[in-house]
């Protein structure tokens, strides 16, 4: 930095926020900028009093110093307050000058009103809001207004320099502090100001997080529910109509069965919009709930479908959520035997193993190699029975079936 811009930022203020935030709350910082405002039309009344009425001034001087007062006031209404309440760097240095200049007149014309250097060093400080600027001005006034005295006095010339010496250690030491408040209130606006900034930063990814977590709860839904439903429909449509002109019993028993899956399929949809439990479910154990479900399934495709709880020594004890995978995971497995597995049986067996709960859905249909082949149906059901704390196991080889189990943990 060179030498001109040392002196410069000696002289000059530090731009308004260089401290990242304002010193004070909004509220605060006003209320104190008033306080300040009226402080300052009191002593300069007081001041305009001792001069015209009061014997601090000489009567031949009395002119001049009410002059020095008017400019000082008006300096103080366009340019000081304007700098004290929003930083304006060309108006505090044009204020502080003139501050000098009017106190090295008073010093000269009537030192009695010298008190007034008690509204000026602060005054000084709360313009510059800067250490090495408020230093330098308040030196700077102290010299000025102590240069008349000086000079002026015939003797005691030692106790005006010492009475100037304490005012301005005084000051220092107050200005300094009055600094050191404004700069730690500032950071402390500042870091508030990042808190707030990062809270809201998270309150908007939280919001996200929420929309995604709740657009693939639906997306599993309407795959596990409605998707597969509309595919009943479909394939037992297309039965149908090939079964109507040879076997219209046959069509009527298939329109029958549609009408059944169109009406779950209505109530699955109102119960995945309020985010209820499965309809099957809803007054129903999950026993009750997978025999319909095989039943129905039976009925759809024509398959033999046995359900088997041998291996369940009581009805299980599951949460909700539980109890949803383990009904989610059979109606994911029987869609896919529907699709590819070729079978003509199908058995559907709810177990438990120690403290676990199991549901496996095995056919003795084409099979395949779960290695090679990737069922997108059976990746979303991963996800969805890890949320509890399950897992899937698919175990399949061509030419030998396939069986898929679902476990969770149980209570």
């Amino acid at each position: 930095m060179s030498l001109t811009r040392r002196l410069a930022a000696v002289v000059v203020p530090p731009p308004a926020g260089d401290d990242d935030g304002e010193p004070l709350s909004a509220r605060g910082w006003q209320a104190t900028v008033v306080g300040l405002h009226v402080i300052s039309a009191a002593l300069w009344v007081l001041a305009v009093v001792s001069t015209v009425v009061g014997d601090a001034v000489g009567d031949d001087r009395r002119g001049p110093v009410l002059v020095v007062l008017a400019v000082l006031a008006v300096a103080y209404v366009v340019a000081g307050a304007p700098a004290v309440a929003s930083g304006a760097r060309g108006r505090a240095v044009l204020y502080l000058c003139v501050l000098v200049v009017a106190f090295g007149l008073i010093g000269w014309l009537g030192d009695g009103l010298l008190f007034l250097l008690f509204l000026a060093y602060p005054q000084v400080w709360f313009v510059v809001q800067g250490a090495l600027t408020g230093l330098f001005w308040t030196v700077a006034l102290s010299v000025a207004s102590a240069a008349g005295p000086v000079a002026t006095a015939a003797s005691g010339r030692t106790d005006v320099l010492l009475e100037t010496a304490v005012s301005l250690t005084f000051s220092l030491a107050l200005g300094l502090w009055i600094s050191r408040v404004l700069h730690e209130s500032a950071q402390r606006a500042s870091l508030i100001a990042q808190l707030e900034a990062t809270r809201a930063e998270l309150a908007a990814a939280e919001r996200e997080r929420g929309v995604l977590a709740e657009r693939e709860r639906l997306a599993g839904e309407v795959h596990d529910t409605l998707a597969q439903g509309y595919t009943s429909i479909v394939v037992m449509a297309q039965t149908a109509a090939a079964l109507l002109p040879a076997d219209p019993d046959g069509a009527r028993e298939r329109l029958e069965v549609i009408e059944e899956v169109a009406r779950d399929n209505l109530a699955e949809a109102r119960a995945v919009v309020a985010a209820f439990r499965p309809v099957a479910l809803d007054g129903s154990t999950l026993v009750e709930a997978l025999q319909r479900l095989a039943e129905r399934f039976a009925r759809e495709t024509g398959l033999a479908v046995r359900v088997d709880t041998s291996a369940l020594d009581a009805a299980p004890r599951l949460r909700t959520d539980e109890e949803v995978v383990l009904l989610r995971g059979a109606q994911e497995a029987l869609t896919n035997v529907r699709r590819h597995a070729g079978a003509s049986a199908v058995v559907l067996r709810l177990s438990r193993v120690g403290g676990q709960v199991s549901v496996h859905v095995e056919d003795d249909g084409v099979g395949f190699d779960p290695a090679a082949v990737s069922v997108s149906g059976l990746e979303g059901l991963r996800g969805r029975v890890a949320q509890v704390g399950g897992e899937v196991d698919v175990a399949s080889a061509p030419g030998s079936g396939t069986r898929v189990t679902v476990r969770v943990p149980g209570s």
